[in-house]
């Protein structure tokens, strides 16, 4: 237990020490004030546009911006925020690959089901961190300047594109055991989500894929109801157990030099 505890803390040090937890949690930080902010300032910037627009035979009437506006932002910001964690994080088995360090660590007395364990988890820690600052200081500034009560299913529709963020992770410690390249592990994590967004264009599997998940937006404005997204939750739930069993088999009997 004391080995487990030692790699945890080692691994969150790694993160702190290469500066990627703080990068991380400002740029999460900073797109959670961008999504309140953003709305406050269209009516203005239209205003401020306004005559050059009209030179251009546009006319640009009054802007109204509610809470809608400004969650609507954050499920605009939110892929992006999932991608720069995918890409700062990525590595996680890389660098243990090319340092040489696993070794070290599974001599010592680490089962490799519990290193596997523990990338799974930091990752899957920093998703939500990230993930939930973004959505609190949106939530608290959305408050402020409106009333979060006018939009229906708040909490749910963010736990629902979490959700997504999780099965995006997993995939990604998957394709970390598969590949010994971060290349590679980009490449396979993005063509699962390509086959997902590819096979929602057939109408009869449209609510079963992964990525309706990214819809769940529509819950705040009653044109979706929770039932719609039951089949995409089982089916994400079944994919990240599968990718995760997957993943944790081929590391057991994963050469490691």
């Amino acid at each position: 237990m004391r080995v487990w505890l030692a790699y945890w803390k080692k691994e969150w040090m790694e993160l702190v020490r290469n500066g990627k937890l703080l990068i991380l949690l400002l740029i999460s930080g900073l797109f959670g004030l961008m999504n309140p902010a953003l709305a406050k300032l269209t009516p203005w910037l239209m205003e401020t546009m306004a005559e050059s627009l009209q030179d251009t035979g546009l006319l640009v009437t009054g802007v109204t911006v509610d809470v809608m506006t400004s969650w609507t932002q954050f499920y605009k910001n939110m892929p992006m925020a999932l991608i720069v964690v995918v890409l700062m994080l990525s590595g996680i088995f890389i660098q243990e690959y090319q340092k040489g360090t696993l070794i070290l660590v599974l001599t010592k007395g680490l089962s490799r089901q519990k290193v596997y364990t523990v990338k799974t988890a930091v990752l899957l820690l920093m998703w939500f961190a990230c993930f939930w600052l973004s959505f609190f200081i949106t939530w608290i500034y959305n408050d402020i300047y409106w009333d979060n009560k006018t939009a229906s299913h708040v909490v749910l529709a963010a736990a629902l594109f979490c959700l997504f963020g999780v099965w995006v992770i997993l995939f990604v410690v998957f394709f970390s055991v598969v590949f010994s390249e971060v290349s590679g592990i980009l490449a396979g994590t993005g063509i699962v989500v390509v086959i997902s967004y590819v096979l929602g264009i057939f109408p009869r599997l449209k609510n079963y894929v992964p990525t309706k998940l990214l819809s769940s937006q529509e819950l705040l404005t009653h044109a979706a109801i929770p039932e719609d997204f039951g089949g995409a939750v089982v089916v994400t739930v079944l994919m990240m157990a599968a990718a995760g069993t997957a993943g944790m088999f081929l590391f057991a009997r994963k050469s490691i030099k």
